[in-house]
């Protein structure tokens, strides 16, 4: 398995290969706010689907508690809509606040990233395996978790091991995509809490282990009093349904959150680089994630409202402290930029090609090399 346990090597970037594509890329982004007169953070379309997503989430809830709700039918539908809830809060709201990018108010970004834990996630762990990881270290196996999964079943880059049951991880890969939210809620978080005190990780969070153990637990306590205990004794529909709707609703979150991400970096196209003896990478930061990251959709209004601007993973992962709303007046800057100095620009055209781009991606890693 390539699952991350021990302390990690800091990985060294080149400063001298791509730096005159990084600056003048940096030059030209900071040229756009500033003859633009606008603001890097969030404006108020950005407010209003913060209002919107996490109503999306508990709106549902409350019509039920409230028995508004009452038909099983009508119910399910509830707890179908909250994991598109789930999903909306995670890719539009809490993402951006986590990454500083929502607020200058530091306050502001702390409060809205600990929505996660509202919905059944911790937002420390969230920040550590993916702003200091993933976005640090993309696709580069033993250090991007996204890519170094913790079970056997899953290969996501074809520098990690290869097994002959991986050969049908397109079919059952989906599966286990739609378990991501829900191993939240069961051990996940507690599990990676304690390996990344481990690894020294959890000291990128400012706070001392025994202090990010106890919001962990205080969080659990609240979300599973609201979402399990209070249904159950409320709702009147019988005990054991309660925990089916649960994971209804996580299954629909972990289903998107995947289509989304997972287009992104496990692709035919994207590379998977490994650092030399000497904890290297040849490429600047920003040329390697150029070379691991695809865009996908640039023309659907849909998915750019509702999850956060992530069909431009690129400019994501560039500017990850620039809020989501510019992200599509910044793609035209960046791709331009990139074409000029010769340096990959990966987009799909439509979501569904990018999913049918990472299902191949999938059957390919199910073959021996």
């Amino acid at each position: 398995m390539s699952t991350i346990t021990e302390e990690l090597k800091p990985i060294r970037f080149s400063q001298k290969i791509g730096s005159d594509f990084n600056g003048t890329l940096k030059k030209r982004v900071r040229d756009y706010f500033k003859d633009k007169n606008i603001s890097r953070f969030a404006n108020a379309n950005m407010v209003f689907k913060t209002v919107f997503m996490i109503s999306l989430y508990f709106t549902p809830y409350f019509l039920m508690m409230f028995g508004v709700v009452t038909n099983i039918w009508l119910m399910t539908l509830c707890w179908i809509i909250m994991g598109f809830g789930i999903a909306g809060i995670g890719l539009s709201i809490m993402h951006d606040a986590n990454h500083g990018a929502y607020s200058k108010n530091e306050k502001v970004n702390f409060w809205i990233g600990r929505v996660l834990n509202l919905v059944g996630g911790f937002a420390p762990t969230w920040n550590i395996q993916h702003n200091v990881l993933h976005h640090s270290y993309t696709n580069v196996l033993g250090y991007d978790e996204d890519v170094s999964p913790p079970i056997s079943l899953l290969r996501f880059s074809p520098k990690d091991e290869y097994r002959k049951i991986q050969r049908f991880q397109f079919i059952y890969a989906w599966f286990f995509y739609g378990m991501m939210t829900l191993t939240w809620i069961i051990n996940k978080d507690f599990a990676q809490l304690y390996r990344y005190k481990k690894m020294g990780l959890t000291k990128t969070e400012n706070e001392k282990f025994n202090r990010l153990l106890i919001e962990l637990i205080l969080s659990k306590i609240f979300y599973y009093s609201y979402i399990l205990v209070l249904p159950i004794l409320v709702l009147d529909v019988a005990w054991w349904m309660i925990p089916i709707f649960i994971v209804i609703m996580h299954f629909v979150a972990g289903i998107i959150l995947a289509a989304i991400f997972q287009p992104a970096h496990v692709v035919n196209e994207t590379d998977f680089p490994m650092p030399d003896a000497n904890s290297s990478i040849e490429n600047n930061w920003a040329i390697h994630q150029l070379q691991t990251t695809s865009n996908f959709a640039p023309r659907s209004r849909f998915l750019y409202w509702f999850i956060g601007g992530l069909n431009y993973q690129v400019e994501h992962h560039l500017f990850p402290n620039i809020c989501h709303v510019h992200y599509k007046d910044l793609s035209k800057i960046v791709k331009q930029t990139a074409q000029e100095f010769g340096v990959p620009y990966y987009s799909e055209p439509t979501f569904l090609s990018a999913l049918a781009n990472h299902t191949r991606m999938l059957k390919k890693l199910g073959k021996a090399a």
